[in-house]
């Protein structure tokens, strides 16, 4: 289906700033840590306080709100024409146990600031426009991970999803219920039908690569796609006194070689290939014991499939050499694979000429994390914005980043879906 809107009339707008920090500090309140972070898991009763605010805010900005059976909440601006393709953004609000204030809702806050900017100036889109707020991204408190948007698309099932239970025996389902957000729209797009026109999510880096350059705005390329590993070492437990070293299968030596391996593996594909191992299990983990089995997850990342498939395949044979002694055993279990994701040519086009007219620095860097736009992506157009952060760190109660990075960032978005919507 072809939804796009003719040219908009080039109209010069700017999100208030103020409002946008304001918002996401009202917001960080809700689930605040000691140290300025956010501690808000999904469905939790923190995280309904959250959805409640913000759908509360939506509504006072005139859109009406719809939640689907997984709880991700769409509120919609209306536009001028009922039969056009909704242009939509948004990212999540749930946090990590040690998050912060920006990740995942700088990208559903600049998109309500985004909707009020609109309101105030008076404009309507031709298209309407749409903010998602995604359940259960961060995947702290239930499994998988970017579940909302994974439901979404088709990644797996409804049901799947509803049953996943947290730490304490909690299912999605019944946390949905305890929580009010138990919406009756189908969550999954039927039929692979698509529901956006366009897709966009401003977020925050979580790397270092954009304020190191000195840049504002990182005009994302796509996902590194990902293969994640649990790898056995078995060897033979013995006492670390008797036992001489040309006698010893020592799982933890034999691991630790395979490690390094992990690191070099990633650093032979520079710039954008990743490499990390990190969970560590030895067994007995006793001081005076050679260790008989280590079990450690590897997580390799790669913009292409073929360069993915080439660091497993490095992976394995560095396996097959390291254990042809035959003093121990190597198992390599592959736990989980994400395909590299592009985003879409023209989005990604659309947000680097918004970022030059407003006379923002740009530069073309992909994702290293993972995130709600990816999943997105399957069913329509999508692309994202990044801005920086403070050193780089994310995932922390530290997190930060600048009033005016974020500002710029959210002017960006409200240009690229302008442009996509059209004017009425």
């Amino acid at each position: 289906m072809n939804d796009r809107p003719p040219q908009a009339a080039h109209i010069t707008l700017s999100i208030d700033g103020a409002r946008l920090w304001q918002s996401l500090h009202d917001l960080a309140r809700i689930g605040a840590t000691a140290k300025g972070g956010v501690c808000r898991l999904a469905l939790s009763e923190l995280d309904a306080q959250a959805r409640r605010r913000v759908i509360d805010w939506a509504g006072q900005a005139g859109c009406s709100v719809r939640v689907d059976a997984i709880g991700n909440i769409f509120a919609r601006r209306a536009g001028s024409d009922p039969q056009a393709l909704p242009v939509a953004t948004g990212s999540h609000i749930d946090t990590q146990p040690n998050g912060g204030k920006f990740d995942g809702n700088y990208g559903v806050l600049a998109g309500l600031e985004v909707v009020r900017t609109l309101n105030d100036a008076g404009i309507r889109t031709r298209a309407p426009l749409e903010l998602c707020i995604w359940t259960n991204e961060e995947g702290s408190r239930f499994a998988p991970v970017m579940m909302g948007s994974g439901v979404y698309c088709g990644a797996f099932t409804l049901d799947h999803a509803l049953a996943a239970r947290d730490r304490d025996g909690v299912s999605v389902a019944e946390a949905l219920a305890a929580s009010g957000f138990a919406g009756d729209v189908p969550a999954a797009v039927a039929d692979g039908a698509q529901r956006f026109a366009a897709y966009f999510e401003a977020h925050i880096e979580q790397g270092p690569v954009l304020e190191g350059a000195g840049c504002t705005i990182g005009v994302v390329s796509g996902a590194l796609g990902q293969r994640w590993f649990d790898v056995t070492v078995a060897g033979q437990e013995a006492h670390a006194g008797p036992t001489p070293m040309p006698l010893r299968r020592d799982a933890l030596y034999t691991a630790a070689q395979l490690m390094q391996q992990v690191v070099e593996i990633a650093r032979q594909r520079a710039p954008d290939g990743r490499g990390t191992v990190g969970y560590v299990d030895v067994f007995p983990n006793s001081r005076n014991v050679i260790p008989g089995r280590v079990k450690f997850s590897v997580d390799f990342r790669h913009p292409d499939d073929a360069g993915l498939a080439a660091m497993e395949a490095a992976l394995r044979a560095a396996v097959e050499r390291i254990a042809a002694d035959g003093k121990v055993r190597i198992e390599v279990q592959q736990v989980v694979y994400f395909p590299p994701t592009p985003f879409d040519a023209e989005l990604q086009e659309s947000i680097r000429a918004a970022a030059l007219a407003r006379g923002h620095s740009q530069m073309a860097l992909p994702s290293g994390a993972g995130h709600d736009a990816i999943y997105v992506a399957r069913t329509a157009p999508a692309a994202m914005i990044f801005v920086p952060c403070k050193d780089g760190i994310s995932h922390n109660e530290i997190e930060d980043a600048k009033p005016e990075d974020l500002a710029a960032g959210a002017n960006v978005l409200l240009d690229a879906m302008l442009a996509r919507a059209g004017i009425a």
